[in-house]
């Protein structure tokens, strides 16, 4: 049994996926591959083919490549998760992420949250085509500041928001595409490092997807979700959330709400006290990086691939 420390998951979001993903996780633990097995049985299609072979257009859509961080996520719970012995304090995911965190939490089985997240993904891949939409992210600039151009960008029916607060010096804009690249422009004469326009189907976390969020939140209420066991920090509001009806609220919630990343990580940290670790589960160490920028002096994992795991079980 790995050693008890108080552990908080980190659940990536949409952009972690690559060809080749949790293939080795399939191939070297059984829980893995029977997680990825049982989600493609539930969603009717071999989306386990797909995350390992491409091809790399159509795992990048919406609507595949977020259910297919989550199952990677899931493969890796399955293997990890009941060797930390109720260690766990909390968990947090970026965006699709938060699904991923309530599987952690034991309110969502991985096939019911994967449902869920490829119903989400053609929602939103909808909505950016009934309103086309686009984002960019912003390097080197205070939120404040970008905050500030969005507003004096949105106007005359044209919409852009700060939509990932996702580190003091890095927030993804969002909204329509002429609006956002005015924001952007505004970013840039403020003292913006970079604008790095995003490939992406909608101009997601802002109010251009409120279509999606009332088709989700009829999903989200036939869901079977159970009380977390421990608290999943929301998205929406950077708050803890212990019971099943609040959590379908804040995920619906999510999709027109920013990511508040900078401060679910801080409130994370709070509720799990000094010498707490973070653990990444799933594809990449996006979240890592950024958790190092939030939390300085973090204890920090990622587990992405087979061997990760394996180093994890052994020495954690």
């Amino acid at each position: 049994m790995v050693a008890a420390k108080n552990t908080i998951w980190l659940c990536p979001g949409q952009g972690a996926q690559t060809v080749g993903m949790a293939r080795d996780l399939a191939e070297r633990f059984p829980e893995a591959r029977q997680t990825l097995e049982a989600i493609d049985e539930t969603l009717g299609f071999p989306l386990s083919r797909l995350m390992f072979d491409g091809p790399e257009g159509e795992l990048t859509a919406t609507q595949n490549a977020q259910p297919a961080i989550l199952a990677h996520s899931a493969a890796v719970f399955a293997v990890v998760g009941p060797k930390i012995d109720g260690a766990a304090v909390a968990a947090a995911g970026h965006s699709l992420g938060e699904y991923s965190a309530y599987i952690a939490a034991g309110a969502l089985a991985s096939t019911d949250a994967a449902a869920l997240v490829r119903r989400r993904g053609e929602l939103m891949q909808q909505a950016g085509t009934e309103r086309p939409g686009t984002m960019a992210a912003v390097l080197g600039l205070a939120t404040a500041e970008v905050e500030a151009a969005c507003h004096a960008a949105s106007s005359g029916g044209a919409v852009v928001v700060a939509a990932n607060l996702n580190a003091p010096d890095q927030t993804v804009i969002s909204g329509d595409p002429d609006a956002v690249a005015k924001a952007g422009a505004a970013c840039k004469a403020r003292g913006a490092k970079r604008v790095v326009p995003l490939k992406v189907s909608g101009a997601f976390h802002s109010s251009l997807m409120a279509p999606a969020a009332n088709h989700l939140r009829v999903a989200l209420e036939r869901a079977p979700f159970r009380d977390p066991a421990f608290p999943v920090i929301a998205n929406a509001t950077a708050e803890p959330v212990r019971d099943a009806t609040r959590a379908r609220r804040l995920l619906a919630d999510q999709l027109t709400a920013p990511v508040r990343w900078v401060t679910c990580m801080q409130r994370a940290a709070e509720l799990a006290g000094p010498g707490a670790r973070f653990v990444e589960v799933g594809p990449g160490n996006v979240l890592a990086g950024l958790l190092r920028r939030i939390v300085p002096g973090a204890s920090v994992t990622s587990l992405g691939t087979a061997d990760d795991v394996a180093t994890f079980l052994e020495v954690a």
